[in-house]
C-alpha cells in the first residue's frame, strides 16, 4: 500500500450551536487540514497521485471555506461545523474529485496547534 499526503490552510469562522458555552458565540480559527490518499499501485507515472493535482482538489474543497463563516455555507447551515464534521466533510469532498486509483485514507483538522479531530473512511462509503 502506498500514502501520499498534503496539507492546506485556510481561515474560518463559526459557531457552534447547542455546546452551551464560549463556542457557541461566533469565533474563527485558523484551519489546517492534513488529507492521506492510499493506493495499491501507483499510476504510469509511478504516483498515488501527483502533488500538483492532489493541491489543485484541496484548494477546490476549502475554497468555499476560507474566510468564510461556516454556519451558513453548507452543510454547516444544518450540521455543526465541528473539526469531526469538517474532517468528514473535507473526506468526502476529495473522493469525489480523485481519478480512479488512489483513495482517501484520513483526514486531520487542526483548529489550533494543540487541538485535531480525525477522520478515517469506512472503504466501503466512499465513491
Amino acid at each position: 500500500m502506498y500514502f501520499v499526503s498534503k496539507e492546506i490552510e485556510f481561515a474560518a469562522a463559526h459557531t457552534l450551536r447547542g455546546t452551551r458555552g464560549p463556542c457557541e458565540n461566533l469565533h474563527g480559527h485558523n484551519y489546517r487540514a492534513k488529507v492521506f490518499l492510499a493506493a495499491g499501485s501507483l499510476d504510469a507515472t509511478g504516483m498515488v497521485l501527483d502533488f500538483a493535482e492532489f493541491k489543485r482538489i484541496l484548494r477546490e474543497v476549502t475554497a468555499p471555506l476560507d474566510h468564510a463563516n461556516l454556519s451558513e455555507v453548507p452543510p454547516f447551515d444544518a450540521v455543526n461545523s465541528t473539526a469531526e464534521n469538517l474532517a468528514r466533510h473535507i473526506a468526502a469532498e476529495v473522493a469525489r474529485r480523485l481519478p480512479p486509483g488512489p483513495a482517501v485514507h484520513r483526514v486531520e483538522v487542526w483548529e489550533t496547534t494543540t487541538s485535531c479531530a480525525i477522520y478515517e473512511p469506512d472503504p466501503k462509503e466512499v465513491p
